[in-house]
């Protein structure tokens, strides 16, 4: 009879937290990457779910856990996961829309992790993000005009008699026409709405965009249109973008780097090459293999996964992904898969993934 391996979880989770404490101080110690805009490293961010009458979080629910990357000028990282799986307040939380839990946020260069609202002001002008609902997230009572001259004038990008022509040459270069100035956002189509919404997050002229499932809430045609303006605009004003999205399709047209979340950690990290050509992990397999292939000459098979996601509030002990995973060993249910890196700038956390590299 074989022996199965017993797992002691306390023990294993007091190792895996010490382990993960020592490299958390390797990496801060590391000097700042002076080619990239942002550097993420070890983000967490916590919500409390239950308190003490004195205030003390008894329970909290992990949105984003242990989540590093790194992105230059001109590129952009498409961030893909399953509803839920804490892609959004990733980029909330790099904005410092939500205050980190832990980790590292340096951007251009600077730490900016614990800085106030005060210290923010001059880089909420740098940092801007695009919403996923064009209809919401723009004031109906307020014209084109005065929606995209606020944050000029709030951060003077230009002297205050120049702000209109400013705005009109902002709008011409999102498809914008001239007579739209004075129109108020319920007389525009989605697509319009959401040109208006990238006209205002670029109109003060940002190195970094977040982009939050921009073009979900639209028509596919109007797809193509906005990631072609996106495309565009990066090109003329060289904008780093995270893309926020559930399309494989259009993560894989606008990103040249792809990081794959599930219940807020990162499972695969790669080039868009790397990560289509090459997945490593089971469940960026399982998502790929759900995208339909037009070729009947390359059919794969479909990998289905079973079951729910688990609650980000009780999440699974060891691979927060070994309920659903088709590959699950003993193993898996018990121990914290490391977040390696198996080809050069590919990383993903796997067991079986260390098995077959030794």
């Amino acid at each position: 009879m074989e022996n199965v391996p017993q797992y002691d979880d306390a023990v294993l989770e007091k190792e895996f937290q010490e382990k993960r404490q020592r490299q958390i101080a390797e990496d801060f110690a590391k000097p700042f990457d002076p080619d990239c805009i942002l550097e993420v490293r070890h983000l967490r961010k916590c919500f409390p779910l239950k308190k003490t009458i004195t205030g003390k979080v008894t329970k909290e629910l992990v949105a984003v856990d242990d989540v590093s990357f790194k992105l230059k000028a001109g590129e952009t990282l498409g961030i893909v996961g399953e509803s839920g799986c804490g892609k959004t307040t990733t980029g909330r939380a790099i904005l410092k829309l939500h205050q980190p839990t832990g980790g590292q946020i340096i951007f251009n260069g600077e730490d900016i992790t614990h800085f106030d609202s005060k210290q923010m002001r001059p880089i909420r002008q740098q940092m801007q993000i695009i919403f996923q609902d064009p209809y919401s997230s723009l004031p109906p009572r307020s014209t084109v005009g005065g929606i995209l001259s606020e944050p000029v004038e709030v951060h003077g990008i230009v002297p205050k008699e120049q702000v209109k022509d400013y705005v009109l040459e902002l709008m011409d270069k999102c498809g914008l026409r001239d007579y739209y100035y004075e129109r108020y956002p319920h007389e525009f189509s989605g697509g319009q709405r959401q040109r208006i919404c990238i006209a205002r997050a670029l109109s003060v002229n940002p190195k970094l965009v977040i982009c939050d499932e921009p073009v979900s809430a639209l028509d596919v045609s109007i797809q193509a249109q906005i990631i072609n303006l996106l495309k565009k605009l990066q090109r003329e004003m060289n904008l780093a973008y995270i893309f926020i999205s559930h399309d494989l399709s259009v993560v894989k047209f606008i990103s040249d780097k792809i990081g794959v979340m599930y219940l807020g950690a990162m499972m695969e990290f790669g080039t868009k090459e790397d990560i289509f050509r090459n997945p490593l992990h089971p469940y960026t397999k399982a998502l790929f293999s759900a995208v339909p292939n037009p070729d009947p000459d390359n059919k794969t098979e479909r990998i289905k996964l079973e079951g729910d996601i688990p609650s980000p509030a009780n999440p699974p002990k060891g691979c927060r992904f070994h309920t659903r995973c088709p590959y699950a060993t003993e193993k898996c249910k018990h121990v914290v898969p490391e977040y390696r890196e198996y080809e050069p700038g590919h990383f993903a956390a796997c067991h079986m993934l260390e098995q077959d590299n030794g």
